[in-house]
């Protein structure tokens, strides 16, 4: 069997050009808006629509991984991505742009959690934090490349050259995928809740929606709280539903396991407060500070630098003060960067407005770091396709979130100070507002034992069960 650590590696290929994908996106908005001709507010639909559908999709994925295979999956869904990337650059109108986004969902849907169920049956409890690291480290190429190549893309050639990016890295991903990783065997599943997936997806969408609609002029008014009437209604559905089912869409039963609880409790608060920054630092710095996308992204990127620069010390930090403490206070260190980001005004220096979102970055990496190491520890081996569907919808769904929070938080703050366009202060309420949901992940951790995730630091610990 190949080494976990080139399965990591190979697997992260997917996770890069995921990752790629959000940040380029994000420093091209203004632009997008320019040749779209459409409010630069109103564009983060573009990453929702997105994030929605990836949400969306990701509770079909363990039971389609077991049904088909993981590998045939995970390829199948490589190459819906890079298709769907290609007719995202091709896109004339935002409902074009929306309607390709909402494809590259399905494609992310299956390819994240499902390569992370290849790696997941591969390895044993004590290889879990290495071979963890290794699949995120060079996901964060993404995110560290990502600002600085999209803004230098958009500036001297175009703002669809972010998209048309990934169709070179897919294809070296499909090869090394068909290449390097055994297949897993495909199995029987018992059919798939489909009353339950149905449920779950009509609740994303209309919580989705409504989110981005709400006291923002897009769509009547009574359309939008319908929606979200609708959506309230609809998750209390599908949860009850899922309780009871015998084979329920999303399994949660699996949060009677503390390890896998905290995580996504705790997790799902600050993956919100987190998820807002992507969104907000290229629009401040460029809508704020009059920068341009390549200044942007060059300043955007050292939020990437602290995230890929804390992954070697991330095994240190686990070791010396533990998961439960790590995701307690070091939830309180990343509310403080983000709370930083809303004093950023156009004359700080620009090393100085640097240093901050390199901090921030190195924090919101030690966390993610501890949360999806910590996740599945305890879960066992016949669960494992069950954790990760609930476990990734509990990652993107806070991502959607956040960025829906931050649009609406700066068209609010726009509208009662009576301005045209967002400047700086409408910033600092969106950093706030972002701040706030990240420190309130604090508490959401304490209940988890002190001896939290002792076999994975330790590197000890029998075989995965």
């Amino acid at each position: 069997m190949p080494d976990p650590r080139l399965m990591a590696a190979i697997v992260a290929s997917a996770l890069f050009m995921q990752n790629l994908d959000s940040t380029v996106v994000a420093t091209a908005l203004p632009a997008m808006a320019r040749s779209l001709g459409e409010d630069p507010l109103v564009m983060g639909v573009a990453i929702t629509s997105y994030l929605v559908a990836l949400t969306v999709f990701i509770p079909l994925s363990g039971w389609v991984a077991d049904r088909f295979g993981a590998k045939q999956v995970f390829l199948a869904a490589i190459g819906t991505f890079t298709l769907a990337s290609a007719l995202c650059g091709l896109s004339g109108s935002l409902p074009e742009m929306v309607a390709a986004r909402v494809l590259q969902g399905l494609g992310g849907a299956m390819m994240v959690p499902v390569g992370r169920l290849l790696l997941l049956r591969r390895v044993r409890k004590e290889e879990l934090l290495s071979a963890t690291t290794w699949l995120t480290m060079p996901g964060l190429l993404g995110p560290l490349l990502g600002p600085p190549v999209g803004g230098l893309l958009t500036d001297l050639i175009s703002w669809r050259a972010v998209f048309w990016i990934n169709v070179p890295v897919g294809l070296i991903g499909m090869l090394l995928v068909w290449r390097v990783i055994p297949p897993l065997p495909a199995s029987l599943p018992p059919p798939p809740d489909l009353r339950g997936l149905t449920l779950v997806g009509v609740a994303l969408a209309c919580l989705m929606f409504a989110f981005e609609t709400l006291g923002r002029g897009l769509v009547p008014p009574f359309l939008a709280e319908g929606v979200l009437l609708a959506g309230i209604v609809t998750t209390i559905w599908a949860v009850r539903h899922c309780l009871r089912a015998a084979n329920p869409a999303l399994d949660f039963s699996l949060l009677s396991i503390p390890a896998f609880r905290a995580p996504v409790v705790s997790g799902l608060v600050f993956r919100i407060g987190a998820g807002a920054v992507p969104f907000l630092i290229p629009l401040a710095l460029q809508l704020g500070f009059g920068a341009s996308a390549a200044q942007s992204g060059m300043v955007s990127f050292a939020t990437a630098l602290g995230a890929f620069a804390m992954k070697p010390m991330a095994r240190f930090a686990l070791r010396r003060f533990g998961f439960r403490d790590v995701l307690i206070w070091n939830a309180v260190l990343a509310a403080l960067t983000i709370a930083a980001c809303g004093a950023f005004r156009p004359g700080w220096p620009m090393a100085a407005v640097f240093v901050v979102l390199l901090l921030g970055g190195l924090c919101r990496s030690l966390h993610f770091t501890t949360l999806n190491t910590l996740a599945y520890a305890d879960v066992p081996q016949e669960k494992l396709s069950a954790a990760t569907s609930l476990y990734s919808t509990a990652q993107q769904l806070p991502l959607a979130l956040g960025v829906a929070v931050a649009s609406a938080t700066l068209q609010l703050s726009v509208a009662l100070n009576g301005r045209e366009v967002a400047a700086m202060p409408d910033f600092t309420a969106g950093f706030l507002i972002g701040a706030l949901l990240t420190l309130l992940a604090a508490p959401l951790a304490i209940s988890l034992p002190r001896d939290a995730g002792e076999g994975i630091v330790a590197g000890g610990g029998a075989r995965r069960r």
